[in-house]
């Protein structure tokens, strides 16, 4: 299995009155490790399509233990499934390596212009598969 491994950056305001990082908080780290491998991996990879569009069609988290600011944070990603139109990311993020969240989310290739989703190209399939359990 290939994992993509990002580091993301904790910020104060990321926590909430309890003194944990706030639920939704979580999506943003999450993002911004998705965003990293689509966008610049694939893009250094002469895959170009995830950023005309693409958008999230489902999340499903599971929080396994809270994380407090400051705590050094990674996210380890990899495509859990691919299909026609559709692939799905799973997640683990580690917080001071102690696996902290779990997560999934389904992603649809998405045409701007027509405001629909498209199907996976062949090279988009390639660069996924290198990231696949």
């Amino acid at each position: 299995m290939a994992r993509y491994t990002a580091e993301v950056a904790l910020r104060w305001s990321d926590m909430d009155a309890f003194g944990h990082v706030n639920n939704n908080q979580f999506m943003v780290l999450l993002e911004e490790a998705r965003v990293a491998m689509m966008f610049s991996t694939a893009e250094a990879a002469g895959i170009s399509g995830f950023r005309e569009g693409v958008v999230v069609a489902r999340h499903e988290v599971d929080f396994l233990l809270p994380v407090v600011v400051p705590a050094q944070t990674r996210v380890e990603l990899w495509i859990d499934r691919i299909g026609n139109s559709s692939f799905a990311f799973a997640y683990e993020l580690f917080a001071n390596d102690k696996l902290s969240l779990k997560a999934k989310s389904v992603m649809v290739p998405f045409d701007t212009a027509t405001q629909r989703p498209r199907r996976i190209t062949p090279e988009e399939r390639a660069f996924l598969e290198r990231w696949t359990d």
